[in-house]
C-alpha cells in the first residue's frame, strides 16, 4: 500500500507556470511507476504524463507535450509535474497515481493508488 498526497495547485494566469508535487509514503517509492491524470468539470479523467521507476522513460499526452515535464526524486519519495505555458483548457483537478511496477503506462485502470487531487485553475 502506498499513500499519495498532491500539492502545488492554485490559480494562475494563462501563460504562467505551476509545479505540482506528489509525496508518497508507505512503500519503497522506487518500485512504483508514477503518473499524473486530470479531470475537468463535465469531462472524463484523462492521462497527462507518466514516468518509469528510474525516470528514464516518460510519456505525455499530446495536449501537454512540450509544455509539461514529469520528474521524480526517489530519495525524496516525490514525483513532480512542471507545467509551463498554461492554457485555460488545462484547468482541472490533477491526480497523482502509482502502480506497483517499474514500467510506466498511460492507462488509468492500471494504476492502483491515487491521491486526493489538487485543483489547477488557469484564468484568461
Amino acid at each position: 500500500q502506498v499513500q499519495l498526497v498532491e500539492s502545488g495547485g492554485g490559480l494562475v494566469q494563462a501563460g504562467g507556470s505551476l509545479r505540482l508535487s506528489c509525496a508518497a509514503s508507505g512503500r519503497t517509492f522506487s518500485n512504483y511507476a508514477m503518473a499524473w491524470f486530470r479531470q475537468a468539470p463535465g469531462k472524463e479523467r484523462e492521462f497527462v504524463a507518466a514516468i518509469s521507476w528510474s525516470g528514464g522513460t516518460t510519456y505525455y499526452a499530446d495536449s501537454v507535450k512540450g509544455r509539461f515535464a514529469i520528474s521524480r526524486d526517489n530519495a525524496k519519495n516525490t514525483a513532480y509535474l512542471q507545467m509551463n505555458r498554461l492554457k485555460v483548457e488545462d484547468t482541472a483537478i490533477y491526480y497523482c497515481a502509482a502502480r506497483s511496477s517499474t514500467l510506466a503506462v498511460i492507462t488509468s485502470a492500471l494504476y492502483a493508488y491515487w491521491g486526493q487531487g489538487t485543483q489547477v485553475t488557469v484564468s484568461s
